[in-house]
């Protein structure tokens, strides 16, 4: 009898945890903390930003700048805008300045959503990029535009 009613709490037991592991992967993602929030706005406040069509424009009349992906390198291997550089927002005060030297240059800094790029692009102002500035779109939206992406 024992052995029967040990069976059936763990049997309980296993099903409880099957049904609560299901709706933790029901629940959709809540998104970034509004202390997150706030700081991507701070950043986008205090920074120069352009269009998708003005880097477009950039892109297409050979305008000396360098066009910044700040992606996740497997973000970028899948598909960036022609001639980026990528640099992970993870890893970008460690990398730039070996991979873009002159602090003067025009850096166009884009990501997926906007956010990272936003941060980025606060960060390398701070750095001393004179010249940052971001794509204020959506890359999807470049896509959507029809803008070429290299893959």
């Amino acid at each position: 009898m024992k052995k029967r009613m040990l069976v059936a709490m763990v049997s309980i037991l296993f099903a409880l945890s099957m049904v609560s592991i299901t709706l933790a992967q029901d629940k959709a993602p809540a998104g970034p903390p509004a202390v997150v929030k706030e700081m991507v706005a701070k950043a986008k406040g205090s920074i120069q930003k352009v269009s998708a069509a003005d880097v477009k424009a950039a892109i297409d009349t050979k305008e000396k700048a360098i066009i910044l992906d700040v992606r996740d390198p497997g973000e970028f291997a899948a598909g960036h805008l022609p001639g980026a550089v990528n640099i992970s927002r993870g890893t970008l005060e460690f990398n730039v300045f070996n991979k873009i030297p002159d602090q003067n240059a025009k850096i166009y800094v884009y990501c997926k959503t906007g956010s990272r790029s936003a941060l980025a692009t606060k960060t390398l102002n701070d750095l001393g990029y004179k010249n940052a500035v971001l794509m204020d779109a959506l890359f999807e939206d470049w896509i959507k535009a029809g803008y070429p992406v290299v893959r």
